[in-house]
C-alpha cells in the first residue's frame, strides 16, 4: 500500500489516465486501478464519487446515465478537452518530480 499523501496526489491524474483510453463507470474504475497497480491502490467508493463529482464541476469529464439491458442505471465518465489538457500537464509535472528523485537518489555521497 502507498503512503496516504501520495495516493491523494496521484488519484486524479490517475483516473485521467484511465479514462483517457475511454468511458468507466465508477466501479470499473476502482477495478482498473487495482489491477494497474497490482493491488497496491485500492480505492473506495466512498473516496473515488466526491473526487469525479469534482472534476465533472470543473469541467475536466462528462458523465451520461446509461440503461443497462436488465434495466439499471449506471454513470459512465468521460475526459472532456480540458481533461485531457489538465492531463498532460498533470503528467509533465510527475515526470519533472520522477526526474528530480531518480537525480537525487543516484547521487554518489560526497567523501
Amino acid at each position: 500500500m502507498f503512503n496516504k499523501e501520495l495516493v491523494g496526489a496521484s488519484t486524479v491524474p490517475l483516473i485521467l489516465t484511465v479514462l483517457l483510453s475511454g468511458e468507466n463507470y465508477g466501479y470499473e474504475l476502482i477495478k482498473k486501478v487495482k489491477l494497474l497497480s497490482k493491488g497496491k491502490l485500492e480505492w473506495s467508493e466512498a473516496m473515488l464519487y466526491p473526487v469525479l463529482h469534482r472534476l465533472e464541476r470543473d469541467g475536466l469529464i462528462h458523465s451520461k446515465w446509461r440503461q443497462l439491458e436488465n434495466g439499471r442505471k449506471r454513470k459512465y465518465y468521460s475526459l472532456s478537452d480540458q481533461g485531457r489538457a489538465e492531463l498532460a500537464a498533470k503528467k509533465s509535472d510527475w515526470i519533472e518530480m520522477i526526474q528530480l528523485f531518480s537525480e537525487l537518489w543516484n547521487l554518489k555521497p560526497a567523501v
